[in-house]
């Protein structure tokens, strides 16, 4: 195992600001380490040129760090922060809508910090927003990741007559893998089979939609055979695929119609989604998949499609890592129209 590693931007931002690097991997195998250093190594250079652009909107409060579990001062991982506009707060009301968001970075990589500047434009439309933390691979795993969030949830739940905030119930938001966490956070809130199945207790916080950016939603191609190896070419480039015995592997004797999407959208009612990606994402097939399973199931849902011109480039979750163009601010804008209809 190598030395810890330290690195920061250009400016002088370390990386750890807002993802693990290498400090939780000393009791790692080294080939899972290896793959997931690899992988945050990856993210984080791709990350580091987005942070002379990052910033917070003026009129929006912030409060930081807050604790959703007892062991929150060792365990970065459980620990939420909440943004809210400032007009909410000197009015002191409790309507303020509340999106709690699930950031992404493919099971392995970042924290609530990550997506920083995507919550506080989204809490500049008028809204309230938890951004949580959640432990990564390997601290946990995918069913551990899922009960993080409920823990959460379940904290929210218990304080939010703390804030100028709406009582009666959440939305959802998530991006990349963090849009997966949150899909299946939202079922598992709205079907206690499926929260029985994966051993989640629903958080009682009442879901009421979610706006999913990018997810991979279909969980299928990964579930690992009952003798621990995965169903896929180990050759196979994506990246859940490298690790998903680890990731998977406490879901492997479960019957693999609990992640069918077809059998969740017919089987669970499901409250209102919001679906967004793009022509050059490269998983835009898992958004346009979902978006047929939830059209067969007559769901109250918005696809949002975008088609890139030549020479042109939006990508992968842009409305999250990129909030400064002009597709990202249309695309909030219409969060905040599809949410606002509904309440």
């Amino acid at each position: 195992m190598t030395d810890k590693i330290t690195m920061a931007t250009p400016e002088g931002v370390p990386y750890d600001y807002w993802t693990e690097v290498d400090g939780d991997l000393n009791d790692c195998p080294e080939s899972l380490a290896a793959v997931i250093r690899e992988a945050r190594l990856g993210f984080v250079r791709c990350d580091e040129a987005r942070v002379p652009l990052w910033h917070d909107p003026e009129g929006v409060d912030i409060i930081e760090d807050l604790h959703y579990a007892d062991d929150a001062d060792e365990v970065r991982g459980h620990r939420l922060d909440l943004y809210l506009p400032h007009d909410a707060v000197v009015r002191g009301g409790r309507t303020l809508p509340v999106y709690v968001d699930v950031h992404g970075g493919g099971f392995v990589y970042g924290y609530k910090e990550l997506n920083r500047n995507f919550c506080t434009h989204l809490a500049e439309r008028g809204f309230a927003v938890f951004s949580l933390n959640y432990r990564p691979l390997p601290q946990t795993d995918f069913v551990g990741q899922l009960r993080d969030i409920a823990t959460a949830l379940a904290w929210i739940r218990d304080h939010r007559h703390e804030y100028p905030i709406a009582q009666d119930g959440v939305w959802m938001t998530g991006d990349s893998a963090g849009g997966c966490l949150a899909f299946f956070t939202t079922a598992i809130e709205h079907s206690p089979e499926l929260a029985r199945q994966l051993g989640v207790t629903p958080s009682g916080v009442n879901v009421l939609g979610a706006a999913l950016i990018s997810g991979v939603y279909n969980m299928l191609p990964y579930m690992p055979r009952e003798d621990g190896e995965s169903q896929i070419d180990p050759d196979h480039s994506s990246l859940l695929h490298r690790f998903s015995d680890s990731m998977l592997g406490c879901v492997k004797d479960l019957d693999p119609r609990t992640f069918d999407l077809g059998e969740i959208t017919s089987k669970v009612d499901l409250p209102p989604l919001f679906l967004n990606t793009s022509s050059d994402d490269f998983i835009q097939n898992e958004t346009l998949r979902l978006a047929m399973h939830l059209a067969e199931a007559d769901a109250d849902f918005e696809l949002h499609d975008w088609k890139t011109a030549p020479a042109e480039t939006l990508g992968h979750v842009f409305p999250v890592c990129m909030t400064w163009l002009e597709e990202s601010g249309v695309v909030l804008d219409m969060i905040r129209d599809f949410t606002y209809a509904r309440l």
